[in-house]
């Protein structure tokens, strides 16, 4: 199982495309190795057209295509049809060249004799054509001087030979393949030198790969209004791969909907890897030979090529430029243009002027001198923020988590207490804080916080025993310091309530009152701890309460202190009664609207929380 998942693992891994760049930076890579293949057969033509021999030198015979650097040592890679007329001179060239230099031999003497240019009697002019063909065709001698070069985007032109050459496809009359219908690539040679080179690509095409096209196509070549530079620097079309065929003989092609026409025969097809991956070989006709249809032209895979090459000296993709141009094309667009001018003259230095670098180095030249402003780096900005952020929020959590440590929400006192451990309740609330609240946990033990200090201190608890400690100030300070000394003190299991006495009450957890307080009172008072709660206050002697005063519907539990009942009777004024902590003062208002029935008098300081029937859900 394990074996069959390497194996799946480094298959997936093998048929992975290279990284991807982006269009421009592809066809950038490659261009600067794409150059403009020239197959010339000049010739000296002897004929008799009549008046005995004539020698001339008819126009010569021209078929251009493109060629790109398999090895930037001086090795180059076209189509065999490309260099098929100069390097094999098959018939139908030496025979094209035949009837140009009957035309200069025959026809154009004749017509001048008889006051005429070529094209003012065309009848005339055929009948001296088919005559002297008749006459001198079959005769002439004929020298041929053939040469093939490659001219470079830099303008520098050289002299080429083919040290490869598996012929073009050749048909017979009834459409059959010719014994020596081949791959249709030739392996040509310049002088030694440095020159860029695109690599073969290793993985086999799919459908929908991008696909860039360099090449020179002829209707670029010949444009009337486009100047000599049209003739150095190739052009890029692009498409996909939109399907894969065989030829007559069954070799694979790569079909492509990339636009192609003459002269891009034998340029480079590369994906967006800049890696080759196929040779533009030929393009599809109309019936009967009409016009060019785009959208279906093929190409030589790369694998072809490589095995073409197979046994010379070539090592394709191997260029001492590329790796220079290449860092100079990444700086480029990174923006990096002080560098990229640097990298960009080492580049010059090795092939002097070809176009793209040129371009290039004058563009970068331009962006040095005038920089661009720079866009605020809000990538960097989000990981800086980022970073303080998680370092903020980071030392936030750690102060919380050490703060609390050793504290417990009620919820996990409840989940000790269900699980059998039950801990010790500790109520270490200050002297006034416990004098002021009718309220503690149920069965708590007090202790003054104070006497923690003190030497003689003693708690009859277990120190394997869990404690918890509970009080009412601010952040559990209490509680906290308490806690500290009792750890110091041996107990190993001490903790602190969060929340306090107040985060018990308003997680609706029972307590008990600590006096005498009945059962409404306790109720009536949990209620009113955990909402906002007015309290109202008095000193000793004043008036709570006049008899036959408004109540305006509020009643009063006693928080602290102790008041006196008092009632008058035919003038004389009577005491009933106290009443003190956790006790209620004039209920009666909550149900009815009447005038309050008594005189309350503070016997000493006291502090009421008021309780009004606005607030009561009947």
């Amino acid at each position: 199982m394990l074996s069959a998942l390497v194996l799946g693992l480094a298959a997936a891994l093998a048929t992975a495309p290279a990284l991807a760049l982006s269009p421009q930076e592809a066809i950038l890579l490659a261009k600067p190795a794409a150059a403009l293949i020239t197959a010339r057969v000049d010739a000296e033509i002897t004929m008799n057209c009549g008046r005995g021999p004539v020698t001339v030198k008819p126009s010569p015979f021209v078929e251009t295509g493109t060629g790109w650097f398999i090895d930037g040592r001086g090795w180059l890679i076209t189509n065999a049809h490309v260099v098929d007329p100069m390097h094999r001179l098959p018939s139908w060239v030496i025979h094209e060249l035949k009837k140009k230099a009957i035309d200069q031999a025959c026809v154009e003497p004749v017509l001048r004799a008889r006051g005429l240019m070529k094209g003012q009697g065309p009848e005339l002019e055929d009948q001296i054509r088919r005559d002297a063909s008749a006459r001198a065709l079959a005769s002439a001698q004929v020298e041929t001087f053939p040469q093939l070069t490659v001219l470079l985007s830099n303008g520098t032109n050289l002299t080429a030979e083919v040290k490869k050459f598996s012929p073009p496809p050749a048909l017979d009359v009834n459409g059959k393949p010719l014994p020596d219908y081949g791959r249709d690539l030739a392996l040509l040679r310049v002088k030694d030198g440095v020159y860029p080179a695109i690599a073969l690509s290793t993985r086999d095409a799919q459908i929908g790969d991008p696909v860039h096209i360099l090449g020179f196509p002829g209707v670029v070549l010949s444009h009337e209004l486009l100047n000599q530079s049209a003739t150095v620097e190739a052009s890029a079309t692009n498409g996909t791969v939109s399907g894969f065929k065989m030829d007559a003989i069954g070799q694979d092609l790569v079909q492509t909907d990339a636009p192609a026409t003459h002269g891009n025969s034998g340029g480079p097809a590369i994906g967006d890897d800049a890696m080759l991956i196929g040779v533009m070989d030929f393009v599809s006709l109309g019936p009967q030979g009409g016009p060019q249809i785009q959208g279906f032209n093929f190409l030589i895979p790369a694998r072809d090529v490589r095995t073409f090459v197979n046994g010379t000296d070539v090592k394709p993709g191997e260029s001492k430029f590329n790796p220079l141009w290449r860092t100079a094309v990444e700086l480029f667009l990174d923006g990096s243009y002080a560098a990229a001018l640097a990298k960009i003259d080492e580049v010059n230095a090795l092939l002097p002027n070809l176009a793209d670098v040129k371009r290039m180095r004058a563009e970068v030249d331009h962006l040095v001198k005038n920089p661009p402003p720079r866009p605020f780096p809000w990538a960097w900005a989000t990981v800086g923020v980022s970073l303080l952020s998680v370092g903020a929020y980071g030392s936030m959590f750690a102060r919380r988590w050490w703060r609390n440590r050793y504290r417990m929400v009620p919820a996990q006192v409840i989940g000790a207490i269900e699980s059998g451990d039950t801990p010790v309740l500790l109520d270490v609330r200050t002297p006034t804080d416990f004098e002021t609240s009718p309220l503690r946990l149920p069965g708590a033990i007090r202790v003054e916080p104070q006497a923690v200090d003190k030497p003689d201190f003693t708690l009859d608890v277990a120190p394997e025993k869990m404690i918890v400690t509970y009080c009412t100030t601010a952040e559990e300070a209490t509680s906290a310091a308490v806690a500290q000394k009792l750890r110091e003190r041996g107990f190993k299991r001490v903790r602190i309530l969060k929340g306090g006495l107040g985060g018990w009450t308003n997680a609706r957890l029972p307590v008990e009152s600590k006096s005498a307080l009945p059962s409404i009172g306790l109720e009536i008072y949990k209620s009113l701890t955990l909402g906002d709660l007015e309290r109202r206050r008095f000193k000793a002697g004043e008036l709570v309460m006049k008899e036959g005063s408004d109540a305006a519907g509020e009643a009063f539990v006693i928080h602290s202190g102790m008041v006196e009942v008092h009632r008058t009777f035919d003038g004389e004024d009577r005491l009933l009664g106290t009443m003190g902590e956790g006790e209620l003062l004039g209920e009666m208002a909550l149900f009815r609207n009447a005038p309050r029935s008594a005189d309350i008098v503070a016997q000493s300081d006291v502090e009421l929380l008021v309780i009004k029937n606005e607030r009561l859900d009947w």
